[in-house]
């Protein structure tokens, strides 16, 4: 299995644009600690702030205290993110499409958690948001190390300590 992967990964980061596209849809770029490319990061960084801000947004309605407390936060937070990164592109100085509504796997995310109530709710969600963050600090800290548009390399690092912050309050609430 090791030498399956291993071999995907040479092939995937070999290739052209596409590939690499592939590589870090399919963790490749994470596992190597690549960069993505520019139109890879926009997507993958809007589509988590859209994310965030519709399962907070639920968890705001039927979360716990704590949750909520953790919810408010993670809206005003990735709205913020959401609307610099808006500006950034607008600007001219980045070039990319940012994801505008939930992508397919995030979509089935919020739809499973809204089946849910109670602790049982806050649980999952709080789960989500620990997998959610720790996805994406790795992905600002790649960008924010060897990203391809130095705008957007600066934002990313700029960024990233507020989800470093999120990542360890989300596993201060998942204890």
């Amino acid at each position: 299995m090791k030498h399956v992967l291993l071999t995907a990964s040479l092939v995937l980061c070999a290739g052209g644009a596409f590939a690499q596209s592939a590589a870090e849809s399919t963790g490749v770029n994470s596992a190597l600690g690549v960069a993505p490319k520019t139109e890879d990061f926009i997507m993958e960084a809007s589509a988590s702030d859209v994310f965030e801000i519709e399962s907070s947004k639920l968890a705001l309605q039927k979360g716990n205290d704590a949750t909520k407390a953790f919810a408010q936060q993670m809206v005003t937070d990735h709205e913020k993110t959401t609307a610099e990164l808006k500006t950034l592109l607008a600007s001219g100085k980045v070039q990319g499409n940012p994801v505008a509504t939930l992508t397919e796997d995030f979509k089935e995310e919020v739809d499973e958690l809204a089946k849910l109530d109670g602790d049982e709710f806050s649980e999952e969600y709080i789960d989500d948001q620990v997998e959610a963050h720790e996805d994406a600090v790795d992905l600002f800290k790649r960008y924010a190390e060897e990203g391809e548009n130095a705008e957007l390399k600066s934002w990313a690092a700029k960024t990233l300590p507020a989800l470093q912050h999120h990542y360890q309050m989300a596993q201060d609430l998942d204890k």
